[in-house]
């Protein structure tokens, strides 16, 4: 088939790129030509800039036509709209990447479906609720065949693992060297993790699969891991002792600093768990990574590009450690007198 992945260089759509040169696939990508390139095989490029809409436009024309599209980088409804206009009727397919935060949170029910309802909860989930209002209204047209894939966190070699305040490396190196950890509530909530590879399977699964037309889909980890357990298992994978925890209530933290701990408070703090059946019947998936591995993998490329990065440069979260101890103390002092 000949297939195009606007994106293909980020770290779900290199797997993606992987899977289907592996099997057989034509590819093409479309980007800006500016991220390193970590996959192996022959893949045609396309250079531009998906937001110059008439350039991108006048580019795709150009191109041809496509038995399938798949949108690795789809943000923003003028994005879509722009989609919908050029590749209607020039497309067999149209997968888009979506993301479970298009859901309320705290959710009606757990695990959550993909019948959940979906909000315009901030920028990021509002505005790919926004892309799916927009693709969805499409298929229902007749103007594109569109499957929607909604990933969790997807992480693994090429990127780094989320931490306190969203993606980053710092609690790996805070941990090799025994500092102690911040995590919000009493860290029991329930977090998913998924690695590229397992996820680019069910991408792959998707192309060209009359069952997924008009449908969505979740693709998301499989071992639902209270956030103690994500960091334990994190230690396990970086080599590191076992962690000590400094838990610290999620208002409280919010207190702190709202916008560093936005994540936390939109997203962390409820329960992250999602039923992938309709990814397992129609797309082949199968979870067969554990977060153990896969975070050991992931480490392992970190080290080898020299990406962890050294916390003893960023005192933040000393900082409120010490601070919430003092507290602490503080507290018991008064109710004990």
């Amino acid at each position: 088939m000949k297939i195009l992945i606007i994106g293909g260089t980020g770290l779900i759509s290199t797997s993606i790129t992987g899977e289907l040169v592996s099997r057989r696939h034509d590819m093409t990508h479309y980007n800006r030509g500016k991220s390193a390139v970590r996959y192996r095989g022959t893949v045609n490029n396309i250079i531009g800039d998906r937001n110059d809409f008439a350039n991108f436009e006048r580019q795709m024309t150009e191109a041809g036509t496509f038995d399938c599209v798949i949108d690795m980088i789809g943000f923003t409804p003028p994005q879509a709209e722009s989609a919908v206009r050029i590749f209607k009727g020039r497309t067999s397919q149209y997968i888009f990447c979506s993301t479970v935060d298009v859901y309320q949170k705290p959710a009606n029910r757990y695990p959550i479906l993909e019948n959940e309802p979906r909000v315009l909860r901030d920028d990021y989930g509002g505005n790919k609720t926004r892309c799916e209002n927009t693709f969805f209204e499409a298929h229902q047209r007749g103007d594109l065949n569109v499957t929607i894939i909604r990933p969790a966190m997807t992480y693994g070699e090429g990127g780094s693992v989320v931490e306190l305040t969203g993606w980053g490396t710092k609690y790996i190196d805070r941990m090799r060297k025994s500092k102690p950890i911040i995590v919000h509530g009493d860290g029991s909530s329930l977090w998913g993790a998924c690695h590229i590879d397992d996820a680019a399977r069910a991408f792959a699964g998707a192309v060209g699969n009359p069952a997924t037309s008009g449908k969505a889909y979740h693709v998301t980890g499989e071992e639902w891991l209270t956030w103690d357990q994500y960091y334990h298992g994190l230690a396990q994978a970086a080599g590191a002792p076992e962690p000590r925890f400094v838990h610290i209530p999620t208002d409280v933290l919010a207190r702190i600093d709202s916008n560093k701990m936005n994540v936390v408070v939109t997203n962390f703090q409820g329960n992250n768990i999602f039923d992938n059946s309709a990814a397992h019947t129609d797309l082949g998936f199968k979870y067969r990574i554990p977060w153990v591995e896969g975070a050991r993998r992931t480490i392992a490329w970190l080290d080898a590009h020299n990406k962890i990065q050294n916390s003893d440069d960023d005192l933040f979260d000393d900082r409120v450690i010490a601070a919430w101890e003092r507290l602490g103390t503080a507290m018991q002092q008064e109710l004990s007198s």
